[in-house]
Order: structure tokens, then sequence, then C-alpha cells
């Protein structure tokens, strides 16, 4: 579901935006993300949308009103009418016959490198050189090997295309030398941008520069100044070369070096955390970008031996001018965007680089592969100031600066049905007062001196004596079962502190709901997993978080249990007894169809009694199933419910806020008919969650109401596995609405 933004402004006068981590306060300095546009729109007619396509390397025509990307399994070149950025247009594709490494384009032709190697010991590509008025194919140029990148110079007089000639990665554990050697291949170009010399590409070699492994360079990325002055990556080599284009030579080469960083995650474990360091690693730079006719700027995302988990801003020189250390890391970190289950291998993989001006200012733009955001920078000459961080989709690639446009474009690669997750242009538009994302973020721990770090956000509680508290808990996705504290007075929202699980019994829980007790701890409801030896279990902590009781839930109950289970909790006085109530995701063994159970406990008595909640049919074209993720009580047995689908994107159609109210209705045994309560629909969440024009979430799991009748919702974020890593948490309005 789309929703355009200018549609819903008086709807969403509530919609919590944020001014961002430590950003700048310059009005219309921002940039906002106008539209998410998924690959498969660009198939043919009557070609199936689950057919795998991605978004690789992107660029655009002169004007700007033109986006072409290389869809590598699709093996052809993709035009897209972005005469109107937020509504975007498929022009068609040209099949190229092989793979598409990377394209450019010039002011008549798109020129595309092209893969058609037949091992990696017999590599061959070509440029594909292809008509932008009629998208055919209009040459093809041998390039001597298999290409990868391919770079324009600005006067529009050169084309070079880094021929990498990769290695087999499962041969000798993929270490280099692995021949043929790489080389960069150089075409000439008319006035329209077409190769002069197409039967005899100029070629410069490379061998004998690089420490590592000398007679092999594996030339990755290109990059082009002012003074035709190409600036290469050797990745695997851990090396840089400047090319004078014109004279078709090495002016200079120089090893990349070595990066460290302290204070961020490197255990193999699922924990976002400041546990190590790391100390003297290989940058092995992927992409690079040229600031200026003296200074570029790498991404240095490793490869086999190395990975930074920085970028680096060298000088033509060899010096390095500035590199970020841990900075991306704790960017990933304090925004919930840390890939955890990467934290022993290369973390958040900064990957592309691009550079722009946009209103007189010089921006530095670096991506995180793994951690699906966009760290936005000015240049300052010296140290880069951080101006703001963009949410992408999963597995950004090719960064596109449209400056003359207003207008920066990212291309995500990761296209998998089976996850939910399709491959997706993200456009965002400079000019905005203030930045929209994010809407929570995390202080530093006062111990480590790192960001806390968070994600997969699972439950929602509110202080009841505190308008600016609110609690979180973490799901499963985790090693270790946390709650955080979040002060919400503050845009973004901020998570202050938190605390883990002590005293517990069982080795891991799954938490996925949490209730303020009356005597001020908590109760949490752990899902569980049968077959990951997580029980079902209602816990009740101290307000430190040390365990003080775990209650399985019945065996006759247990003997119904299904897989997706236990959600939110609550917690509420019914005749001067405390009850709590647990919101079961979907239906049981002995449940009807379309309905599921609120699990009602009583812990004076330890009694345990139910009710049936009568669930939405699926309404999506893409199927799927609708359950509960939460409850929480709003006023004398009245309770709001989160219904929704588990589908995302386009295809999400119910997340919803219903009320319930157990006032007057007795929970009943297991064994016979339970009660089936009445429900109303308060709340359609989908404008909210959609009005950032970001990939919709598929879960909204966390609901509370805060002391001073705000309503506030959140999103899990799946521990950004196989998800964009987004967390939204949305003022809804006044709780008012709830009656």
């Amino acid at each position: 579901m789309r929703v355009n933004r200018h549609q819903l402004m008086g709807v969403l006068a509530g919609l919590m935006t944020a001014a961002g981590t430590v950003q700048a306060a310059d009005e219309g300095s921002y940039f906002q993300r106008i539209n998410t546009y998924p690959v498969y729109e660009t198939l043919d007619a009557g070609v199936d949308k689950k057919t795998e396509t991605v978004a690789e390397i992107i660029y655009a025509s002169k004007d700007g009103r033109t986006l072409v990307f290389t869809d590598s399994p699709g093996e052809a070149v993709v035009f897209v009418d972005a005469a109107d950025p937020a509504n975007l247009k498929s022009l068609g594709r040209t099949a190229l016959g092989g793979e598409p490494t990377s394209v450019a384009v010039a002011a008549k032709y798109a020129l595309s490198g092209t893969n058609t190697s037949k091992s990696y010991v017999e590599p061959s590509g070509h440029l594909t050189v292809i008509d932008l008025a009629t998208r055919k194919v209009a040459a093809t140029c041998d390039v001597q090997g298999q290409p990868d990148s391919v770079a324009i110079s600005p006067d529009g007089k050169f084309v070079a295309i880094a021929i990498e000639n990769e290695r087999d990665e499962d041969l000798n554990d993929g270490v280099i030398p692995q021949m043929p050697a790489g080389h960069v291949a150089i075409f000439d170009l008319d006035k329209d941008g077409k190769p002069t010399n197409c039967d005899n590409a100029r070629i410069v070699g490379m061998t004998g520069m690089a420490e590592v492994a000398p007679e092999d360079p594996e030339p990755e990325f290109v990059s082009i100044n002012e003074d035709n002055i190409a600036v290469v990556t050797l990745q695997e080599n851990n090396h840089i070369a400047l090319i004078d284009l014109a004279k078709g030579e090495v002016i200079n080469h120089f090893s990349a070096g070595t990066g460290s960083a302290q204070a961020i995650p490197v255990k193999k474990a699922r924990m976002s955390d400041a546990s190590g360091a790391i100390k003297d690693v290989r940058r092995e730079p992927d992409a690079v970008a040229w600031i200026d006719n003296e200074r570029f700027v790498t991404a240095d995302e490793g490869d086999y031996e190395g990975g930074s988990r920085s970028f680096t801003i060298f000088n033509k020189d060899g010096d390095v001018v500035y590199t970020s250390g841990a900075d991306m890391e704790h960017l990933a970190m304090s925004h919930g965007h840390y890939p955890a289950k990467r934290a022993h291998k290369k973390g958040s993989e900064p990957e592309g680089v691009a550079v722009g001006t946009f209103n007189g200012e010089r921006l530095i733009f670096v991506n995180s592969e793994r951690a699906n955001f966009v760290a936005v920078y000015k240049d300052t000459g010296v140290k880069p100031e951080f101006k703001q961080f963009l949410p992408t989709h999963v597995k950004p690639e090719g960064l596109l600066a449209m400056g003359d446009q207003g207008l920066f474009v990212v291309a995500n690669e990761e296209d998998s049905v089976k996850d939910g997750v399709r491959a997706a242009l993200s456009l965002y538009r400079f000019g905005a007062d203030k930045a929209e994302y994010p809407t929570i973020v995390s202080a530093k721990d006062g111990q480590t001196g790192a960001p806390i770090g968070w994600g997969a956000l699972s439950g929602l509680a509110a202080d009841p004596n505190d308008h600016k508290t609110v609690y979180a808990v973490s799901d499963s996705f985790y090693d270790e079962a946390r709650i955080f504290k979040i002060d919400v007075s503050k845009s973004p929202a901020r998570i202050v502190s938190h605390m883990d699980l002590t005293g517990g019994a069982e080795k891991k829980y799954d938490l996925e709901g949490i209730a303020i007790a009356k005597d001020g701890g908590f109760w949490l409801s752990s899902e569980g997993h049968p077959k990951k030896e997580m029980k079902h279990l209602l816990l009740k902590v101290s307000a430190n978080g040390k365990m003080e009781q775990e209650i399985s839930i019945p065996d006759d109950l247990l003997a119904q249990a299904k897989r997706f289970s236990l959600e939110g909790v609550t917690s509420y006085e019914d005749a001067g007894e405390t009850k709590v109530v647990i919101a079961v995701q979907r239906e049981w063994k002995d449940d009807p169809k379309g309905m599921t159970k609120l699990a009602v406990f009583t812990p004076s008595k330890n009694e345990w009694g139910y009710v049936h909640y009568p669930l939405d049919a699926p309404k999506s074209p893409a199927g799927g199933w609708v359950g509960l993720s939460e409850i929480t009580h709003v006023k004398d047995g009245t309770f709001a419910v989160i219904e929704r689908d588990n589908k995302g994107g386009p295809d999400a159609a119910i997340k919803q806020v219903t009320l319930v109210s157990l006032k007057d209705v007795k929970p009943a045994p297991l064994g016979g008919s339970l009660p089936v309560l009445e429900k109303r629909v308060v709340l359609n969440l989908l404008p909210a969650m959609a009005a950032n024009n970001g990939w919709t979430p598929d879960k909204v799991e966390g609901l509370a109401i805060t002391a001073n009748g705000r309503i506030l919702a959140v999103t899990d974020n799946d521990g950004v596995d196989d998800a964009t890593g987004e967390t939204q948490l949305l003022d809804l309005g006044p709780a008012s609405q709830l009656q």
C-alpha cells in the first residue's frame, strides 16, 4: 500500500517526526524520502512479479529525467522515467545476453559493463553501448576480460572500466593470486558518448604495484575527476592507483593501509554491544568517489582478509586525510540498525560512496550494505560533519547523488519473495526542514562510551506515573533478553538505559510483551518456541530486571499450542484483584478457524481463564495470515489490541488497533465453549506506517498509552535480518480515540 504523503498531512498531524541524532538545524537542508519503487514493477507485461529482480548500480541521464540501473539476474539494463520522482514509471529493459556489472550514462548512450565469462580462468566481457532514445544495443566493445565498475569522465571524453577478472571464492579459500590478472580498459568517446575506438580498447596494466598479490591485480571500482584522473580501488590487493586517462598510464599508486575501531560488536553472537575492537585491519576498499580534484573517499568494506568498517578520505598523494573509525558501527548501533549476525565478520560493511553538491554544500554519502542505511556528511576539508541518517531498503548497493535535481537515489539489491523482501529503488528529495528519521535512537552507554545497542522491539508499556517514560523489550533475535527505558519526551525518542533479565532458569527467553506491574516491577510474556527449547512463559520480574516468577502456561493449554503463541501482555485491577491478560497470536489446535485466545491469569488464585478473539480474514492480495501482536489495558476492563497481517510493503493490508472489553465477560476454562469478544476497529495504522514512503513494515508489535494520554506504537525491525532495519515509533494521537 503506497500512500501519498501530501494526502496525509491532516490525518497524521500527530505522527512523530525526528530531527535525527546530532544533526544540524539548517532549515531546508535535509533529505526526505519520497518513493520506494519495487524493481519487479519494471518487468514486462505477463512476467510473474515473483521473478527475481535486483537493482545494483544506478545512473541518470544528463537531464535527470531517466534513471538507468543494472539487473544482474535479469541480464538487463533497466530504464525508468523519473520526470516525476515520486511516481516512477518503467520505460523498459534492454537484454544484454550477459551479466551487467555496472552502468554509466553519456549524452546519448548508456554504457554497461557486461560479463560473458565462461569461467574464472576464462574471463570475458564487453562494454555494451545502448542508444538512450531507442534503448537498443548500438555496439559492443571488447574489454579483454570480466568488467566490473564503469565510469564516464565529467567532460564526457572518456569511459574507464575496471576489469576485475574476479577470483573463485571456493578455490584456495578465495586467497589470491588467481590468474589471470585484471586491468583497466579505456575508450575515447565522441560528443554523443559513443566509443570511437570500440575495436581497440586502451589497456592499462596494473601488475607489480600492490604488496598483496602484485601479480594478480583485481580492480574493483573507478571514479574520474575533472582533470581526467581515474582513481581505481584494487580491493583484494588493498591498493589504490591513479591513472591519467589521456595518457593511459598509472601516475601514482599506494597501499590502502589499515584501520582500527574501538568499542564495537565483534563477537560471534546475536548482540549489538561494544564488546570488542579491531586493530590494524586492512581497509580493502570497495567503492571510491572523488570529492574534488585533490581528494577522494573510499568505502572500506573489506573482502577476504580485511574490512575496517569505515570510510577514508585520501589525497591523491596517498595521504590519509580522515578515517571514520567506529563512526559507521556506532551509527548502526544507535539507530537500531546493527546487523548483529554479522558482528564477527565485517559488521555494518560500508560498501558504496557518492559525492554531490546540494544547495552549495558538498555532501558525502556512505552506505552500509548490511545495516541498510546511508550516512550523509558535509565536506569541511578536514573532518566531515555528520548531517543525516537515511534508512534504505535491504542491501543498498549503488548510490546516485543528483545535486542539480535535488535528488538522491539508492539502488537496493536484495530480492527474496520467500522472506518478503523485494529489491527496490529508494528516492530522497533535498530541501526538507527537518529529518523524518529516526523516530527513536539510543544514548551512549556510560560504561562503554558507545551507543546502547538495540533492535527488534516487540512490546511496549508506559510508566503510569511519568508521561516521559515508556519501556520496551526485544525478542529472541538477540541472545540476551533485555528491557529498555525510553524517554519519549524528546524527538527522536531516546533509549536512555537498559537492563538484562537476570536470575532466570531458562537459557533463553523470547520476550514479546511487557506490562507495568502494580508493585513497580514488570510482567513479561515469553512467546517460546518448542523446537528451539524455549518455553511459553509468563514472567514476573523486579524493577531492575531480576526474575521473581516463571509461570508456565497450564498443561491443558500447552497441549494445544502451536508455533505462533504468546504475544502482548497487560495487567489491570478487577474488583480489587490483579489480573494479567496475554494475547495469543494465532489460532491453536482447539480454536475454531478465525479465532484466537486471550488468556486471563489471576496471580492470587493461580487461576487461568480464556476468551476468544475474532480475527479478520486476510485481505492482502498476497494472502498470508492475520494475528495479534499486542494488548494494552485502557480503562475499566477495556483493552486496545494490535491486529495485523504478516505482509509488508505494497502487500500490507491489515494493521489496526481494535477495542475489546472483558467487563461483564467471564473467562472460561478450556474444554468447552469460550466467550467470544466483540471488537471494534478504532485505528487504521497503515497510513501512519506508510507515511515516510518506505517499505511498510509487516510487524507493528508494541502499543502503549502514556500517562498524559498519548497513544504510541512501535514496529519490530527483526534485528535487520532479511528486513530493512527501520523502527517506527509512532505517536498516534490522543487516547480519547480509544473510546
